[in-house]
């Protein structure tokens, strides 16, 4: 009998060989990569864009150009680099275990690096995960044990590698994440050949996928655990973020959703060119690192690492907290919540309150895992109460929320993963709308009642939980709709932009009504171009000022129909004596409603001769007939337009400076209106100043001017938006401009990561430089 191929090697040497065989394929492979990515970066320097965006893509080619041979000399390493080491053996469920337990730290580029590894991983993942598994399972049949996280094999080992390695030779990591895109194709489609061939060589030596061995074989939680990509913390990590970063290279709902659940982002699906091109996106991805490594630090405390379920409090903290609620309602009926010390002194002083209060607090605890949590969340105020660009008048009363937000914390461990949690949104909300006033501002004022207000709701509410900071970040964005736009002024302008994108709204509206009534009428080009380009203007300005049923607006209506009825063709003489006597009132409307858009004198003129000589036309029958019962169908239309008026889409408005001053009789010198003006902006910027929120504070450059401006209000389909500067000047400015001045850094944030993400990372370093202080 003949003996089978796989009987010519041991099962180990087989594995051996196949190591061997996929890192000659993978080599032989790295050009086509590097040639992807060099095309790409050449194709992006030949697009026309901004100056700025040119130059920097520009940059990103040449910096390609003298790195790329030592990027692949780097790769070439690392792929060896395996094949030096000893073949890995089982692991132990007890190891694994040890190692997730560590409270070792990774530093921010070690998670950068993983999450940009993971983006890459994922689309390769969807690619060749049919022929990746084939050899997994063949693997373990050769091993008895199934690849761990970090074996070469895998698609997160060969992503991590390109990722490093191009850091390692000195290309930034701006540039990896503009060509993310083209590395994930090439990467998939060499991984997928270099999966055929091993698998193809096993087969040829008697080695099958025994998919049936899922099911039979008895794993360890270790062993699972390797099985989902995880392995160790720091695949830990990676895996964790993984879900997470599939908005962030493009994926679709599914994607997304992840994303907003776990960090909190609710804003569009965008790719990778995209990512990397928005600061936005870019400090999202900084502030999920940062939870990942603060869930990777507590999983342990929280008994494994499900930060989903809240550990009961013992019994002597719990009373404690109790104890807390009860002084708070003490101090709010006393003097001390009204008068209160604003002092740089008084803040030192709350701060050291904070640290001995955690103190007071881990004395209670009965468990690790009280103790961690207890540390982070004074950790983090404490970094808050030194955030010495927020008034001390906001600052102390932050300190109050200390207990709060621990109680939040204890009940729900989710605080700590998800960016979105509305304690989170509270703080950061609160704090970013104070970041651009100073003391003597603050103190007093509006803004720091309202900051009062919620602290004394949340402290002396007698639940614990979201439901209370739910409610008060609810009313809180309320009392921010009114107070940026509660100064005379302000208002007066945010009323008139309002009607400025109202009226196009509408213009838009009836202009697609007007060409679906006429659709099947033969009326003149003239009448048509009129009714369409003028007269819908003049209904919707109308119906912004008056009211769609107001007596003008209706009369409005009805003088479209007359006119059509006056276009067709008169061929009786009854009809011809109609027109002679209706046609007075009809023009008299038509110079109405022209003049009330604006048009007057010569323009005016010609316009209604246009349609005087159509209607002259008309009287000598030489204009097609249009029926009576048709006319009359459109009046009834016209009359009650709006109930048929679906969402349109809005498109640039014409906004005039002059116009909106003459409106508003506002100081022209108060107020700076941009317009469009057909700067080449990317989608990616146009959909981040639509995600802008209200009382966040920017730096504006005018003219080479910086000036401290706060985001005051957008219109409601988000066309115009109105930035508040602090020396009282307004700036009214369109989306795609936004977008424009957004792209070419005219327009930055002043706080791009939030005060929570701050603080998270402060304390993470300060735990860090001392890991003991967790459980002490």
């Amino acid at each position: 009998m003949q003996t089978p191929p796989a009987a010519a090697a041991s099962p180990r040497r087989l594995a051996r060989m196949v190591r061997e065989r996929w890192t000659d394929a993978l080599k032989g492979g790295l050009p086509d990569i590097d040639k992807a990515v060099a095309e790409f970066f050449t194709a992006l320097m030949q697009q026309t864009g901004t100056q700025r965006d040119m130059q920097k893509r520009r940059d990103a080619w040449q910096g390609y150009e003298q790195k790329r041979k030592d990027w692949l000399q780097g790769m070439t390493a690392a792929l060896r680099a395996p094949l030096e080491l000893p073949t890995p053996g089982p692991v132990s469920a007890r190891a694994t275990y040890t190692l997730d337990s560590s409270l070792e730290l990774v530093g921010d580029d070690v998670v950068e690096n993983k999450i940009i590894a993971s983006r890459i991983a994922l689309t390769v993942m969807e690619e060749v995960a049919p022929q990746f598994d084939s050899l997994r399972l063949r693997m373990r049949s050769l091993e008895q044990n199934d690849l761990p996280a970090t074996d070469p094999l895998r698609p997160e080992a060969l992503s991590l590698s390109l990722v490093e390695s191009w850091l390692k030779v000195g290309l930034p990591r701006d540039d990896l994440q503009m060509a993310v895109e083209p590395l994930q194709r090439a990467t998939a489609a060499l991984m997928q050949s270099a999966y055929q061939s091993c698998n193809e060589f096993l087969a040829e030596r008697g080695v099958v996928a025994q998919h049936e061995m899922r099911v039979r074989l008895q794993r360890s939680a270790a062993g699972a655990h390797s099985a989902s990509g995880s392995g160790g913390l720091a695949s830990h990590a990676l895996e964790q973020s993984r879900q997470a970063m599939q908005s962030a290279r493009g994926g679709g709902h599914s994607g997304r959703d992840a994303y907003s659940h776990s960090s909190g982002y609710s804003g569009s699906p965008m790719g990778p060119f995209d990512a990397a091109a928005t600061p936005l996106l870019r400090a999202r991805q900084r502030a999920q690192g940062v939870m990942v490594q603060l869930r990777r630090l507590l999983s342990p405390a929280l008994g494994g690492g499900d930060l989903s379920q809240a550990p009961p409090a013992s019994a002597a903290l719990a009373h404690a907290l109790a104890a807390h609620r009860v002084q708070a309602d003490v101090y709010y009926s006393t003097l001390g919540a009204i008068v209160e010390d604003y002092s740089p002194a008084a803040v030192i002083q709350v701060a050291g309150a904070v640290r001995e209060r955690s103190a007071e607090l881990k004395k209670k605890a009965g468990t690790d895992s009280e103790k961690a949590i207890i540390e982070v969340v004074a950790l983090m105020f404490q970094s808050i109460l030194s955030e010495d660009r927020i008034p001390p008048a906001v600052r102390v009363w932050f300190a109050r929320l200390q207990v709060p937000v621990l109680r939040v914390a204890l009940a729900e461990p989710e605080f700590f993963s998800n960016l979105n949690h509305p304690a989170r949104k509270l703080i950061d909300r609160m704090g970013a709308v104070a970041l651009g006033f100073d003391s003597a501002s603050v103190s007093g004022s509006t803004l720091e009642a309202e900051v009062r207000r919620i602290v004394q709701v949340i402290e002396q509410y007698p639940e614990t939980g979201r439901r209370v900071f739910q409610l008060v970040h609810d009313e809180f964005e309320k009392f921010l709709t009114k107070h940026l736009t509660e100064k005379h002024d302000t208002a007066k302008l945010v009323s008139v932009a309002q009607q400025v994108e109202q009226k196009e709204t509408l213009t838009i509206k009836y202009t697609i009504e007007l060409r679906t009534m006429l659709s099947e009428m033969p009326v003149r080009d003239e009448v048509r171009e009129f009714l369409f380009k003028t007269w819908a203007e003049v209904l919707a300005l109308s119906a912004v000022r008056h009211g769609a049923q107001h007596a003008e607006t209706v009369s409005f209506k009805r003088t479209a129909a007359d006119l059509v009825w006056a276009a067709s063709a008169k061929p009786n003489r009854a009809e011809r004596a109609q027109v002679i006597q209706s046609l007075p009132g009809i023009l008299q409307r038509l110079r109405e409603g022209l003049l009330m858009v604006g048009i007057a004198g010569e323009d005016q003129d010609a316009k209604i001769k246009a349609l005087t000589d159509t209607l002259a036309d008309a009287f000598m029958s030489k204009t097609a007939a249009i029926p009576l019962d048709h006319i009359e169908a459109m009046a009834r239309r016209l009359a009650n337009v709006e109930e048929f008026l679906d969402d349109a889409v809005l498109g640039e408005l014409p906004l005039d400076a002059e116009h909106i001053e003459m409106m508003t009789g506002i100081d022209a010198s108060a107020i700076q209106v941009f317009a469009d003006n057909d700067a080449p902006v990317e989608d990616a910027m146009v959909a981040w100043a639509r995600e802008l929120v209200p009382g966040d504070w920017f730096t504006l450059d005018i003219n080479g001017a910086a000036a401290q401006v706060q985001y005051a209000w957008h219109s409601k389909q988000r066309q115009l938006h109105l930035l508040v500067s602090t020396d009282g000047i307004s700036y009214l400015i369109q989306l795609r401009r936004l977008g424009a001045y957004l792209q070419a850094g005219l327009l930055v944030p002043r706080d791009e990561d939030g005060l929570t993400v701050r603080a998270t990372r402060e304390a993470l370093a300060k735990l860090n430089a001392n890991p003991e202080r967790l459980l002490a």
